[in-house]
């Protein structure tokens, strides 16, 4: 199959199965998997932070995240197209009781500094108490401007707040901006980098920061049910994505920027964005349902909404994007 879903779809490579199947494991929720602390060590150098911590998921980790930094009764500024506020089940406002303070974000995935300082909350026993920016890079495929994130956590910083990234495709963006990741962290308190996405591992993201804030989300890490024993056998995928999937995510990035220019040039299809290794769509509705029966029947499995976004990951090869686009152009041939 060629699964162009998620990114998330990825099957760990013989390489990666090896590296599992050798690691050197201990009960982590002692502290006791070397394979585990290695990981965490590594990630956190890496992003130039004190310390990481391991979590089971992205979702888990940004949650850990924003509950170490606020109390209950506390809010946490964040956009409305953001994964922490959209598509991580209300989890800080159901679990956390941290308030969100969703703003609109602009057309580059940016949340308008003016709008930032407006959402922030006077010191007043009527209003939550604003403690959090949370971002988010990529968003939507596209790479916050290094400017932007610089006046954005000033800012934040200037008004007494905290900063947080879900930078699940942090490494994606740095890859593609050219910089490393150290530098797309370095403005934040606290990082969430996930494994799972474009860095094909299984499962797992790290969250990075300094000691004391990991300590409480160490914490919360428990109280959320993620406290993992002989994890080492994850984060040994983790470690060989770090090793070897980094660099070859401009492949990805290539593959997603040939297959919008190819979709492009069919008459039904307008595509609506291209960023990193994500593509936007518009497909005529009643097209939308059997276009993806089409493409089931040639192995290849997407999501054909009016709004449909296609990922490239490491499962996808050059080869792949040709066989997508001949199946589209086939199916609209036949209408």
């Amino acid at each position: 199959m060629i699964d162009l879903r998620s990114d998330t779809v990825t099957r760990p490579s013989p390489g990666m199965l090896k590296a599992m199947g050798a690691a050197e494991v201990g009960d982590d929720v002692w502290g006791d998997d070397p394979t585990v602390a290695r990981l965490q060590a590594a990630v956190a150098e890496r992003a130039g932070k004190e310390a990481g911590l391991f979590f089971p998921s992205g979702t888990q980790s940004n949650l850990a995240a924003l509950m170490a930094h606020c109390q209950r009764g506390d809010e946490y500024i964040v956009g409305q197209l953001a994964h922490t506020y959209r598509h991580e089940g209300g989890g800080a406002a159901v679990l956390g009781s941290i308030q969100p303070q969703p703003i609109e974000n602009a057309v580059d995935g940016t949340l308008p500094l003016e709008k930032i300082a407006t959402a922030i909350k006077p010191l007043d026993a009527h209003f939550a108490r604003t403690r959090l920016l949370a971002l988010e890079n990529t968003i939507h495929g596209m790479v916050l401007p290094a400017a932007y994130v610089e006046e954005a956590t000033r800012l934040a910083r200037g008004k007494g707040l905290a900063t947080h990234l879900d930078g699940a495709r942090a490494v994606n963006a740095a890859v593609a901006s050219g910089r490393g990741v150290q530098e797309i962290c370095a403005p934040f308190d606290s990082v969430s980098i996930c494994f799972s996405k474009g860095l094909g591992a299984p499962v797992g993201s790290v969250l990075v920061g300094d000691k004391a804030l990991l300590a409480d989300a160490h914490r919360w890490r428990k109280v959320l049910g993620g406290g993992m024993r002989q994890s080492g056998v994850l984060a040994a995928a983790c470690l060989y994505a770090l090793e070897h999937n980094v660099e070859r995510l401009a492949q990805d990035h290539a593959n997603a920027a040939a297959l919008a220019q190819e979709l492009g040039q069919i008459a039904q299809i307008r595509v609506t964005g291209q960023a990193t290794n994500m593509v936007f769509l518009q497909i005529p509705q009643e097209h939308c349902a059997p276009l993806e029966h089409h493409l089931r029947q040639h192995d290849i499995l997407m999501q054909a909404l009016y709004g449909t976004r296609l990922v490239t990951h490491l499962d996808i090869a050059e080869a792949d994007v040709e066989i997508v686009v001949k199946a589209v152009k086939g199916y609209f041939a036949g209408v």
